[in-house]
């Protein structure tokens, strides 16, 4: 599948079952986010001085907290390939993204390429030898790092549809893609949704 195709894909299925992804990877949110207050933000687009480069963020969701008056922001970056400097980039959409909103921003890295499988990093750091300047700390979703087994008898959708991202040896390449099926049928999604999840699995 090409690039292009996989990443529209997954910021496809991220929006679709975003709330069943908070569930999944983020149950501590759960308690605090109103569910019915989610809204999906046009997408921004930065120009990195530094690199002269125009870069929009991926997934960008304004929640409210659960019995207050009050928002904050969900941005959720996905790569589907390793970049060298992307802590760097995390802080730079946060502190945009923060200057733009003025509201608390939530960052989320999600990785879904298969190799490497070395630990990604969740901290982008500035420090001088008298002084700590920034410490900037984003949740990280590594794929290729979580036993797709953990996930089998979760009743929710983005796992069975992430699952295929996750480390799963070749021999268990045919067992996984069934028990992914098999989830499709349990679950009883609408067809539109089926269909979705039957193209990431």
């Amino acid at each position: 599948m090409a690039k292009i195709n996989h990443d529209r894909l997954f910021k496809e299925l991220l929006t679709t079952f975003f709330v069943e992804f908070i569930e999944l990877f983020f149950p501590e949110m759960i308690e605090y986010l109103e569910a019915d207050s989610i809204q999906f933000v046009d997408k921004e687009i930065f120009t990195d001085v530094t690199a002269g480069e125009r870069r929009e963020a991926d997934l960008l969701v304004k929640c409210r907290f659960q019995g207050r008056e009050a928002f904050f922001l969900i941005h959720l970056e996905h790569q589907s390939k390793r970049e060298i400097d992307f802590a760097r980039r995390m802080f730079f959409y946060f502190a945009r993204l923060t200057e733009k909103f003025a509201l608390p921003v939530y960052p989320i890295a999600l990785f879904s390429y298969d190799k490497p499988k070395t630990q990604e990093k969740s901290q982008f750091s500035v420090n001088f030898p008298d002084r700590k300047v920034v410490e900037f700390n984003y949740a990280v979703i590594q794929l290729n790092r979580l036993n797709w087994r953990d996930y089998l008898t979760q009743d929710n959708p983005i796992a069975g549809a992430l699952m295929a991202k996750m480390g799963i040896e070749s021999k268990d390449r045919v067992t996984a893609k069934k028990e992914c099926l098999r989830m499709i049928a349990r679950l009883k999604l609408d067809s539109a949704r089926t269909h979705l999840y039957r193209r990431i699995c």
